[in-house]
């Protein structure tokens, strides 16, 4: 036997030691899966958000959502998805906003050069606050991770409990879209002596506006 096979059997002996088994013994069988149950609730959606340093709206009209953000994007550049929600409300009419096309290259230097993107959510999950999006050609994934400033508007009716409860809605997400992603507060990273830096990989400030 050479060193390394000595040195490798010694190291998942102890290992072995440790976790109480004997070699050769099998793992002990899966449990059974648990769904956790939650009910959605908007105060602790928005108290995780708050905590991040999100911002929060809760707007009782299509009407206040849409002067809610007319008052961030005024005198300011952005640019919005082709949600209907957006559109519903408004949003997607007003002067500084400008809709996404078809075009990725458009869209892309859009992205890069405006100070706002507006975005929907699928779904918002109540216990920690993240934001749920499916990229698609309604909700392209670049408004919501290049401009520093991002805005998303979500209908309250799409606020569920957890991750449990939306892989149970969603267990194949990769049959629906190309890319989900969970966007839970502003961007934020920590280099190597753990300070920590907002707006590095992705937008810097967040606001969520629930209708």
């Amino acid at each position: 036997m050479s060193p390394q096979e000595t040195s490798r059997n010694a190291m998942l002996s102890r290992i072995r030691t440790a976790l109480g088994r004997r070699e050769g013994q099998l793992p002990p069988p899966l449990p059974e899966i648990y769904l956790r149950p939650s009910r959605p609730n908007l105060s602790t959606f928005f108290a995780c958000i708050e905590r991040l340093n999100g911002k929060t709206f809760k707007a009782g009209s299509p009407a206040e959502a849409l002067a809610y953000v007319a008052a961030l994007v005024k005198g300011k550049s952005a640019v919005a998805s082709n949600s209907t929600v957006l559109r519903d409300c408004g949003i997607a009419a007003l002067e500084e906003v400008t809709c996404a096309g078809a075009d990725k290259t458009v869209l892309r230097a859009l992205c890069a050069e405006s100070d706002i993107g507006i975005s929907s959510a699928d779904f918002g999950l109540a216990d920690t606050g993240t934001l749920v999006m499916l990229s698609s050609h309604q909700e392209p994934r670049m408004i919501s991770l290049l401009p520093p400033l991002h805005i998303a508007i979500i209908p309250e009716n799409r606020i569920i409990g957890n991750l449990d409860e939306l892989l149970t809605l969603l267990p194949a997400p990769v049959e629906q879209t190309s890319s989900m992603v969970l966007i839970t507060g502003p961007s934020r990273t920590g280099d190597i002596e753990q300070i920590l830096v907002r707006g590095v990989h992705g937008p810097g400030e967040l606001h969520v506006v629930v209708i």
